[in-house]
């Protein structure tokens, strides 16, 4: 396996302390406020909730538009698995001739390609003597809302 030379993304770090939110006991409408926002049921610990398997999980900052089509934007914060199996259809953090890129793995017949989800982007096809490696999965992404 080669490491990535011209890469300059880092994996940002995720403490081990526990980060307990509460956690409301219905699903909430997108139209009219519940008068029982009040009452919580029980507290979730982000990391568990977040996180499958602590070891082999990083967080990475998003930088480009090429995945805008499915909410990926620039400044996001993605979480990444490197213990899953990547499969087709997953997005996926992949190294390509040594540079890193997110995008949707495509795996058919004998063909990969990397696709990007905003139609100003071209699929990737890897083609023979090209090195790709698929670094992880892509599990969550932390997009700021304000």
């Amino acid at each position: 396996m080669k490491i990535p030379t011209t890469a300059h993304l880092q994996p940002v770090f995720v403490p081990d302390a526990k980060v307990w939110l509460e956690v409301c006991g219905w699903t909430v409408p997108a139209g009219f406020p519940s008068p029982a926002a009040d009452h919580t049921q029980k507290r979730l610990d982000l990391n568990e909730h977040l996180i499958r398997n602590k070891e082999a999980t990083f967080v990475f900052r998003v930088k480009g538009d090429s995945m805008v089509g499915i909410g990926i934007y620039e400044g996001d914060e993605l979480l990444v698995d490197r213990s899953i199996e990547a499969k087709h259809g997953n997005i996926v953090l992949a190294v390509l001739n040594n540079e890193f890129t997110v995008k949707r793995l495509y795996r058919r017949g004998g063909v990969i390609k990397l696709i990007a989800e905003n139609p100003l982007y071209p699929p990737i096809l890897v083609k023979e003597g090209e090195e790709l490696l698929v670094w992880g999965v892509v599990t969550r992404n932390l997009h700021k809302l304000y």
